[in-house]
């Protein structure tokens, strides 16, 4: 690996630029990854590893050791706690589709872990972890970015850049692409804990999307913890918001006012967005996961958004790079797909989930719908062949 120089550069070492990294490293490409963090944060966010990427990790020879690092869960479920309305849907009616008929819930720090090792032990491939980007610059010829590390002020040069460096991409701050969209006027709250609460909910499956009005919340198996997401509002002071007297009050929301008191492990507040960056693509530099397109967290798409981008750029990146193709036609169509489909699909899906939580009214029109599946199984198929990103991969397919 030469010091100085790779085919491609990449900001940004999460779920996004390590899968681009990897999947470009196996076809001998020389990668160089700039992260700014020294190591993968071990957060509760990104959890869903949906069938379709399964299969991409799969292809990749990922899956065997993550795998086992996760937990499958075919089944998911929306909860009405006000009326016990329960609706549950079962990955496994696709098992025809797919080898993965269920989600994997393994926390994103896992998989990034497991890519930095075997990285690590590539000639092709450098990952400079605690490097913050400051700037770049590009030519016809390639991409000159300067970052900073621990010690020192480095100098790198690549054919290509992407930016991966999440929802507050130094990359596109320097491209000045707009990144329309809102943000919730709430706050998110996470809580971990070992505690058994499926003993006092014995309804909790492995994924539950559940209403309490006028609050709602998302409960989530993982291998070690329940996870627990809850809305608050803005408000509230940080110092509050992860009290424990706000903790206990999420228990007894959820488990009862003579809940026991339960310890968490992990608690973290953060805001979500809905946005999409106008471009995705300057010249020599794009923009994947985090750095093109934001979402709220129901229905698990955020994550496995930014690896699809990575899926399809990096089929557009071996052309341009090992098959002489046309580099301007080639990643004006990976723009074209992946904002169309984070446009289409995800923006419109993610929004769509919060609101059927989100007071009697969308949680009756949600159900309304899943009566409505119950009774017919081609329109669940299509709906669970939907929620489980199979189709709006098979429309990114047919855009030219």
């Amino acid at each position: 690996m030469d010091a100085e120089r790779s085919e491609i550069l990449i900001a940004g070492g999460g779920p996004t630029g390590m899968v681009l990294a990897y999947a470009l490293a196996l076809k001998g490409v020389s990668v160089r990854i700039l992260e700014e963090h020294p190591t993968a944060a071990e957060d509760m966010r990104a959890s869903t590893i949906h069938p379709p990427t399964q299969q991409m990790l799969a292809e990749l020879g990922l899956m065997d050791e993550l795998g086992p690092m996760g937990i499958r869960a075919p089944l998911y479920q929306y909860y009405n706690m006000a009326t016990d309305a329960a609706f549950e849907l079962d990955l496994t009616e696709i098992g025809d589709v797919t080898p993965f008929p269920w989600r994997l819930q393994c926390e994103q720090f896992k998989l990034v872990r497991v890519i930095r090792a075997r990285l690590d032990a590539m000639p092709n491939v450098e990952a400079v972890f605690g490097a913050r980007m400051l700037s770049f610059d590009q030519d016809s010829d390639g991409v000159t970015v300067h970052c900073e590390t621990p010690m020192d002020i480095k100098t790198y040069h690549a054919k290509y850049l992407v930016g991966a460096d999440g929802a507050s991409s130094t990359v596109r701050k320097w491209l000045r692409a707009e990144f329309d969209g809102f943000t919730y006027p709430e706050y998110f709250l996470t809580l971990s804990t070992d505690y058994p609460i499926d003993e006092i909910l014995p309804w909790l499956k492995g994924v539950n999307y559940i209403a309490n009005p006028p609050e709602w919340s998302v409960i989530l198996r993982v291998p070690d913890f329940w996870r627990i997401l809850v809305p608050v509002s803005t408000e509230s002071q940080d110092s509050d918001i992860l009290s424990d007297a706000r903790k206990d009050k999420v228990f007894r929301d959820l488990l009862g006012p003579d809940s026991p008191s339960i310890t968490t492990h992990h608690r973290t507040v953060y805001r979500v967005h809905q946005r999409v960056a106008k471009t995705f693509r300057h010249g020599r530099v794009l923009l994947a996961g985090d750095a093109a397109h934001l979402n709220n967290p129901l229905g698990g798409f955020g994550m496995n958004a930014g690896i699809h981008d990575a899926w399809n750029l990096k089929d557009k990146l071996l052309a341009i790079l090992q098959d002489g193709g046309d580099a301007d036609a080639l990643l004006d169509r990976y723009e074209r797909q992946r904002r169309t489909i984070n446009k289409e699909f995800v923006q419109t899906q993610t929004i769509a989930n919060k609101k059927a939580l989100e007071g009697e009214e969308g949680f009756r029109n949600r159900e309304a719908l899943f009566d409505r599946l119950t009774k017919d199984p081609v329109a669940r198929r299509a709906y669970l062949l939907e929620q489980g990103m199979f189709g709006c991969l098979e429309r990114e397919k047919a855009i030219d």
